[in-house]
Order: structure tokens, then C-alpha cells, then sequence
């Protein structure tokens, strides 16, 4: 069909909707045709039956029965360019319903009438076509409309991966969107009951050796994946084989994910690096931690961070009393409070500016608010910025630690959960050597509360490593260098990393902070360490930018190649989540770390770098600087 005829049908055959009252009276048509066709084939295609003296009787009937039943049941209500076979249903029901009382009019009324009783074939034969003509109709003018409004220059042909329910869905999305860019080609699957079968008119392929060879001669440009695939996406080298032909690879989040009011280009995106990494869902003991934080008030500090502002998110949906949101940066504060008043409006929460090391300022909000759970998610956090920042890393992660853990005592609050990291396990770095020592204030303190009787404040600690997409990592940085053409930068060719989503981080610490009695230190399993080199090669080949080049850099100051999660000298026990271990590690006594720490925080305000690490690698031995300056005082304590 040229252009010229696509634009003439374009013009008789518009996008907009046909009007209610066009349908029902094309339906009456259909209807009258009918009639006209059963006694045409009665009469053996003899123009005979013009002369019949039931056909006039039997057309007004059936056009005065079915009226009524379209009226009924609203058939010609339904938007036709979207018919499907519920749709078709219900023009069986109510040609049903209509043709039903076409029978009974006409054995029951039309004897009395004085009218010619039709025969019960023409009416059987009636029904029979005229369901036919309406569902053919439906059909037919549903592929008019796809055939005129998708536009096939811009349009490159797709397959899906996944042929059963997820699948069609998908592909039902696409076909009911004439203004996708996606030509539907067929299905791959991996079930075998499913290969060579077809789904809604298209083959479904295997995913085997054969596969790369039919995308290439089909012209096959992208595939969508089907979220109930992602599990094999992850597992196997079906998505290196994809990028390796130059396909582009598309995804889309479960259907009850998809959002409400965004097109359907929306729902189908790249696929990231992220959606690779994440691993099944961790399942929570969702009672329990509503037991403990229902009704309770909650302090969150660093609220305005990644796993603070999640952890926020996850509190909300717990129907807390109140939440105390605590941050020192402003802007991202406020688009917290933004999202709270869009999201979680029943909440009452408090979004306070203020810096954790300022010890007026916590001993305000303590006195003030009271609150009864906190989750302690405030740090500075960048390994080569803390190097270069030791009494900053100081004055804030550890003697912000110390007051406000000294405060939860103060005032009574039942739980305070800290946020520690995987860098505190033999640490090479400042960062990770502060978080080690806040580590150890507040398990000492646990356990002297626990022997003293003094309070009830329990102290958990959870300790993790990376997590996807958190302020100032490696994924947003790499993504960063890519759009702009690279280089990506690796520090290092052996590099690895443990990495966790946000979420995933948050949900394990609610469920360490309920199961936590005091003194803990919870571990996550967090899978198998990532290179970070691969990460980056993966990174660009989803792009679609192979041109993009990697280049190495350099370990920056306190970088180790090797994340761990437990000191050498540690060992863990299981709890009753696969997922959380609790590190069985040395104890300190309080009163003696006490002493020491506050002698660290007064050294820290000297602002001699030399001495206060010095004294940080006095109270934490196995702190060994790499690439560092520091590296010196390690050699001065081995002469």
C-alpha cells in the first residue's frame, strides 16, 4: 500500500475514538446482514426469500431484540481499536440474551400476532453469523487502526524474552500502543514445551546455539526482557551474547511496578548495571520489626543520605509515632521533607538541620524529642577524602558517635542502631579506622550497661560494604564518564568490591536493629565480590558506546585491593536469618576506651595530622596504612 492510499484511509479512518452511537449502529447493521445471509443460505442463494413473509417479521424482531440487549449490556460502549476476548465475551452474552429473546417473542407472540413463525435453523444460522460478523468486525477494524497508526520507519524490530504470562502482557502493552518503536518478531524461551509454538501469531525461539544466527538473519535490534527472566539475565551469558551482536537489550519492572500516568516508553528501559547486581529479594520478618517501631519515636541521623533517607522510607511504612530526621546538608534535607509530605502525609516528622558533633545542638533535639529508636547513619564516608581530612573524619564520625550514643543513654531511648561499613575490618584508611573506633565505644558501652544494670539501651551495630547507586560511588561515576564519551576511570585491574542496593542494605538493618539485644556487631552476607573492571566493561557494553576506554589510575590514598568483612582474628554466629551473622570479636573495656577516645577527639583539634593518626593506630593496632603518607608511622612502630 503506497503512501498516498495510507493517507487517503488515514482521513476516513481517524485515531480518535468512534463515536458511541456509530458502534451500536453499526452493530444493528451487522445484525440486519445477518438476517439477510441466513435466509440467502436457507434458500440455497435464491433471491426467493425476498418473497418470504417471515423475512420483514424476523428483521424487526431481531433488530428490536438485539437493541435491547446492546443497551443491556453496553457492547458498544468498548474502545474497539482495544478489543480483546473479554470483549468478544461479551458480544457472545449478549447476542445471546438478544437471539434468546427473538425465540421467545417469536413462539410466543407472534402466533397471536398473526406473523409467520421463523424457522429455528434461520435463527440458529442468524446467531452463528452475526456473532461471526461482530467479532470479525472488532478484529478487523482493531488491525486497520495498528496497521495505520504504527509507524514502521522509525520501529525496530524486537523480540521478548519470556513466552508465558509476564511475556504476552509485555506484548500485549506493545500492540496496544501504536506509538511504540518496537516491531514485535517473536518470542525466546527457555522452556522447551514452549519452543517452536506461537504466541499471539509470533514464533517463540529456543535460547540456545541457534539463537544468535535468527536474530542476525531476522534483523533483530533489541529484546525485552521480561522481569520474570531477570533471574537467568543475571545468571547466565545471555545478556554478553545480546551485546556482543550489537543488540540493545530492554527491560521492564513487574507490571503492578509500572507507573500509573507515564507512557508506555516509560516502563521499558536499558538495563542497568544495578538490575544485574541485585540479587533475589531478602525476606524480613516484617511483624517483628513493626513491633518495634510502631508507635515508637524515631531518630534518624544522616537522613538526607542514601541509606539514611531509605531507612527513612522504610520507618514511614511502619507507622511510627514520630520521626526526627537529622542533617547538616540543607538541600537534600529539604527534597527528604519534599517526598514526606508527597508520600507519607499521616507521618508527623521533623526535619532538623544540624551537625552530630555539635553537642548542644543533639542535647537539644535529645531533650526535646525524646526519641525512643534511633538509627545512627550520619559519616563522612569517602576513603580519599577522610585521608586527606583526618581530624574532620574525627571530630564527626567518632566524637558524633560518642555524644550521640552518650545521649541515648541520657534519655532513656530503647535502641540505637549504627551504621558501620566493611573498611572498619583491618582498616588502611582514616575513614575506615574511625568507623572501627565507633565500633568500639559503642559495643564497650553495651556491654558495661549490660553488666552495671545502668540503663536499657541496647546498641547494635551493622556492618556492610558497598551499596549500588549511594552518593559519590563507583556506578554513578563510571555512568558519568560514559555519557561524556570516557574515559572510565579503574583505580586498579584486580580491584574488588561486595556491593548491595539500597533498599536490600536498609531492610537488613531493621531486621538486625529487632533482633539485636545489645552489644552486637551484625555482618551481612553480601554475596560474591565484584571486580571492578568488569563492572566497567559491563557498563560499557550496555551503553551501547563500545568505543568508550577504560584507564587505570592508581589505588587512592588508604585504598586496599580486597574489601573484608571480618577481622582475621574474628569468626561469626549465625542467627535466624540466613543473611545476618553476629562477628564475635575482642571486647574493650569502657571506662579505659573512654579515656583513650576522648584523648583522640582533643588530639583531632590540633589539627597535626601525623599525631592523630598516630593515635588512632595506638588504639586500633591492626590499622595499616596503604598508599598513604601515614604509611610512615607503621614503619616507625616495625624499627
Amino acid at each position: 500500500m503506497n503512501g498516498i492510499d495510507m493517507r487517503v484511509l488515514k482521513r476516513f479512518f481517524p485515531s480518535r475514538l468512534l463515536p458511541r452511537w456509530l458502534v451500536l449502529f453499526l452493530d444493528l447493521g451487522l445484525v440486519a446482514v445477518s438476517v439477510l445471509l441466513s435466509y440467502l443460505f436457507r434458500y440455497d442463494f435464491s433471491l426467493d426469500f425476498l418473497a418470504s413473509r417471515s423475512l420483514g417479521h424476523t428483521l424487526l424482531l431481531a433488530l428490536a431484540a438485539n437493541l435491547v440487549a446492546f443497551a443491556a449490556f453496553r457492547s458498544y460502549a468498548n474502545v474497539i481499536r482495544f478489543s480483546s476476548f473479554v470483549d468478544i465475551m461479551r458480544i457472545f452474552v449478549t447476542l445471546t440474551a438478544g437471539y434468546l429473546l427473538v425465540l421467545l417473542v417469536a413462539s410466543y407472540a407472534f402466533p397471536s400476532w398473526g406473523w409467520t413463525i421463523p424457522s429455528k435453523t434461520v435463527l440458529l444460522m442468524t446467531y452463528v453469523i452475526n456473532f461471526s460478523l461482530m467479532a470479525l468486525s472488532r478484529i478487523g477494524i482493531k488491525m486497520l487502526y495498528e496497521s495505520l497508526n504504527f509507524d514502521r520507519r522509525h520501529s525496530q524490530l524486537t523480540m521478548i524474552y519470556g513466552a508465558k504470562k509476564v511475556g504476552g502482557s509485555i506484548a500485549k502493552a506493545l500492540r496496544a500502543n501504536p506509538q511504540n518503536r518496537y516491531l514485535l518478531c517473536g518470542f525466546i524461551a527457555d522452556e522447551e514445551d514452549l519452543v517452536g509454538k506461537r504466541l499471539m501469531g509470533l514464533k517463540i525461539y529456543a535460547n540456545d546455539d541457534k539463537l544468535p544466527g535468527i536474530l542476525e538473519r531476522k534483523g533483530v535490534k533489541r529484546i525485552i526482557i521480561s522481569p520474570a527472566k531477570m533471574k537467568e539475565v543475571r545468571q547466565t551469558d545471555f545478556l554478553d551474547k545480546m551485546l556482543s551482536q550489537g543488540i540493545k537489550v530492554m527491560y521492564t519492572p513487574p507490571m503492578d511496578e509500572w507507573q500509573k500516568d507515564a507512557g508506555l516508553h516509560a516502563q521499558i528501559r536499558k538495563i542497568r548495571i544495578e538490575d544485574l547486581l541485585e540479587r533475589e529479594p531478602i525476606q524480613i520478618d516484617l511483624h517483628k520489626i513493626a513491633s518495634h517501631i510502631e508507635g515508637k519515636r524515631v531518630l534518624v541521623t544522616g537522613a538526607a543520605g542514601s541509606i539514611g533517607s531509605e531507612i527513612m522510607r522504610q520507618v514511614a511504612a511502619f507507622n511510627p509515632y514520630a520521626m526526627i530526621l537529622v542533617d547538616q546538608a540543607e538541600t537534600p534535607l529539604h527534597d527528604v521533607r519534599l517526598e514526606l509530605m508527597d508520600k507519607w502525609k499521616a507521618v508527623e516528622a521533623q526535619t532538623i538541620v544540624g551537625d552530630i558533633a555539635n553537642a548542644s545542638r543533639m542535647e537539644d533535639i535529645f531533650r526535646r524529642y525524646r526519641p525512643q529508636y534511633i538509627f545512627h547513619a550520619a559519616a563522612y564516608k569517602h576513603v580519599p577524602m577522610m585521608e586527606d581530612n583526618v581530624s574532620e573524619s574525627i571530630q564527626t564520625n567518632v566524637a558524633g558517635t560518642k555524644i550521640l550514643a552518650d545521649l541515648a543513654v541520657k534519655y532513656g531511648a530503647e535502641k540505637f542502631v549504627m551504621i558501620s561499613t566493611d573498611k572498619a575490618v583491618n582498616p588502611t584508611n582514616v575513614m575506615g579506622c574511625s568507623k572501627r573506633i565507633c565500633e568500639i565505644y559503642v559495643q564497650s558501652l553495651a556491654k558495661k550497661l549490660q553488666r552495671t544494670g545502668e540503663a536499657q539501651t541496647q546498641f547494635i551495630t551493622t556492618r556492610f560494604g558497598n551499596v549500588l547507586g549511594s552518593n559519590g560511588s563507583v556506578i554513578p561515576r563510571f555512568r558519568e564518564q560514559i555519557e561524556r564519551g570516557g574515559p572510565v576511570t579503574v583505580t586498579h585491574p584486580e580491584i574488588i568490591r561486595y556491593f548491595m542496593t539500597i533498599p536490600e542494605a536498609c531492610r537488613l538493618v531493621l531486621e538486625a536493629g529487632s533482633m539485636g539485644h545489645g552489644g552486637e556487631i551484625f555482618i551481612f552476607d553480601m554475596g560474591k565480590p565484584v571486580k571492578i573492571l568488569d563492572l566497567a566493561k559491563k557498563m560499557i557494553s550496555l551503553s551501547g558506546h563500545p568505543e568508550v576506554k577504560i584507564e587505570f589510575t592508581g589505588l587512592r590514598h588508604g585504598e586496599k585491593l580486597y574489601e573484608e568483612l571480618l577481622n582475621v582474628k574474628e569468626h561469626t554466629q549465625p542467627t535466624y536469618h540466613e543473611k545476618i551473622m553476629i562477628a564475635s570479636i575482642r571486647e574493650y573495656d569502657y571506662d579505659e576506651v573512654k579515656g583513650r577516645i576522648e584523648e583522640l577527639i582533643k588530639t583531632s583539634y590540633g589539627y597535626d595530622d601525623m599525631a592523630t593518626v598516630g593515635a588512632m593506630k595506638a588504639l586500633v593496632p591492626e590499622f595499616i596504612s596503604k598508599n598513604s603518607c601515614f604509611e610512615a608511622l607503621d614503619k616507625k612502630v616495625e624499627e
